[in-house]
């Protein structure tokens, strides 16, 4: 039996601590707020009740794993999963609407021809069977092994590119999502669909490999589940599945330091000054000099280093929670995507440290009792990626009252006299990220990519000193619900079976 020091208690740490106590190791977890979940925060009021981090689960094999891994009952025993059916909403520019089944691809093909014109779903369809080969090419070595000691072979991009020859000049093909936009799609609202894909989860089409594709694939493969409760009841099944298992937390115990004996971890020291022993440390949270010692810099550069981002400029979340009167009416739809007319300038303003003054906004209005004091009241968030806190003062009132209307004034073209109804309206932006979660500038790891020269991978999960080890969001696979689980699977077999462990088969 090892003694096991984790440092935060976000999904990816706990789901390493629980498989770490069930292979028999002693497992403290220390964190330095006052509750577990990380990212999956909650905000409660007069019977209103939202959730301040990811809104749904995608590729939720993840989790079944963890829960057969680690105890008796599964995780549909644990939480209510339901699949949210249209997937999505959107609502472009020029005025057109389309609704996109949940996981299927026959109609989602058929959607889009009825909505954008005959041979859109068609061009839409083929980019999806071009992203399956590069979930194909890049799903284990990229997901589900450790990141490998020869990660360059990451470098390169798996999306098989379309060649589009054009009369005396040379061959084009895609290389970042916006030019798979562009050349293959064609549609400005297809690539604005693929464009709010990628800005959804933190990443820059100018720039983001067409590897990116993989992350619609993903969604519109394994489909889109809604946790009843909202996100955070996951979290609190993650927690219970730790206790059960006998992990123990300390709440409100900051680690300032990983120490080392003999060349290797031997435990943390905290900001009151005690030093905890332990044989082997885990980093759930955003590594730090004096959190990670001797770790090498991430394989293409750090967060922020990336082609096309300054450095400190990963970007955030920006909600606004509000708390409306009257009904949910009937037919409306869980999670609905207000795109601009000019995405460019967006991700010009989020990439380059300004407020987008008309970002994409996602409307999220599930229909569960458990968010609303009674029938005649419902619960809205609306949610933009946004330069994180420091480029942008997310504490000044006058902005952010400002950057809320003009998002509240987006959501109206998809809530229903949704001005008249509001009771309350409330923001959390990347300064209330970084104060609860402890990531610099309320920053939001983006999942890890292949291609790009490799300069999309995070962190691996090993590090330079021994018996020390990364998991969560900032560390391979990267961020998003799905890649936190499986890093904490990756950590916790890396322990238990040594360096040979190349992931579960």
């Amino acid at each position: 039996m090892a003694r096991i020091a984790v440092i935060g208690a976000g999904t990816g740490a706990m789901a390493a601590a629980a498989r770490l106590a069930v292979a028999g190791h002693r497992v403290t977890v220390y964190e330095r707020s006052r509750t577990y979940g990380g990212s999956l925060g909650r905000h409660a009021r007069d019977g209103f009740v939202f959730d301040t981090g990811p809104s749904l689960l995608h590729l939720p094999a993840v989790y079944r794993d963890l829960f057969v891994k680690t105890g008796k009952e599964s995780l549909e025993q644990c939480v209510t999963l339901t699949q949210v059916d249209p997937a999505s909403r959107h609502l472009f520019a020029d005025g057109t609407a389309v609704s996109l089944p949940n996981a299927s691809r026959a109609g989602v093909v058929g959607a889009l021809d009825a909505a954008l014109g005959e041979g859109s779903g068609a061009r839409w369809g083929e980019f999806l069977d071009r992203a399956g080969t590069a979930w194909d090419r890049s799903r284990r070595p990229l997901l589900e092994e450790p990141l490998r000691d020869d990660h360059q072979v990451l470098g390169r991009d798996p999306y098989p590119a379309v060649r589009r020859r054009r009369l005396l000049r040379s061959a084009r093909q895609a290389r970042t999502v916006a030019e798979v936009g562009s050349v293959e799609l064609a549609d400005p609202r297809l690539a604005a669909l693929l464009d709010g894909y990628a800005l959804s989860y933190g990443l820059d089409p100018r720039h983001a490999p067409a590897a990116a594709a993989l992350l619609p694939y993903m969604e519109e493969t394994f489909g889109s589940w809604y946790v009843a409760g909202g996100m955070r009841a996951l979290a609190d099944a993650v927690y219970e599945r730790c206790l059960a298992r006998r992990v123990t937390f300390v709440f409100g115990a900051e680690v300032v330091r990983v120490t080392e004996k003999d060349g290797r971890a031997a435990g943390v020291e905290l900001a009151d000054g005690e030093s905890v022993e332990a044989d082997h440390v885990v980093l759930g949270a955003q590594p730090r000099p004096e959190l990670s010692p001797g770790q090498e810099p991430l394989p293409g550069g750090a967060p922020g280093e990336r082609p096309g981002v300054e450095r400190g400029r990963v970007p955030g979340r920006f909600l606004v929670l509000l708390s409306l009167r009257g009904a949910r009416e009937a037919g409306a739809v869980h999670r609905t995507v207000v795109h601009p007319a000019d995405g460019a300038a967006e991700q010009e303003a989020v990439f380059g440290g300004r407020a987008a003054e008309r970002p994409t906004v996602t409307v999220l209005r599930p229909d569960d009792p458990a968010t609303r004091p009674d029938g005649e009241h419902e619960a809205v968030t609306l949610m933009a990626t946004v330069a994180p806190h420091g480029p942008v003062d997310w504490t000044d009132a006058v902005l952010c009252e400002r950057f809320a209307e003009s998002m509240i004034g987006r959501a109206a073209e998809a809530v229903p006299g949704l001005r008249e109804r509001m009771i309350r309206s409330e923001t959390r932006t990347p300064a209330d990220t970084a104060a609860d979660t402890g990531a610099e500038g309320g920053s939001v790891p983006a999942p890890a990519l292949a291609g790009a020269d490799g300069a999309f991978l995070h962190s691996g999960n090993r590090t330079p000193l021994p018996g020390l080890y990364l998991a969560g969001g900032w560390s391979h696979p990267g961020g998003g619900m799905a890649h936190a689980g499986m890093s904490g699977a990756l950590v916790a077999g890396l322990v238990v079976e040594g360096d040979g462990f190349r992931g579960s088969r």
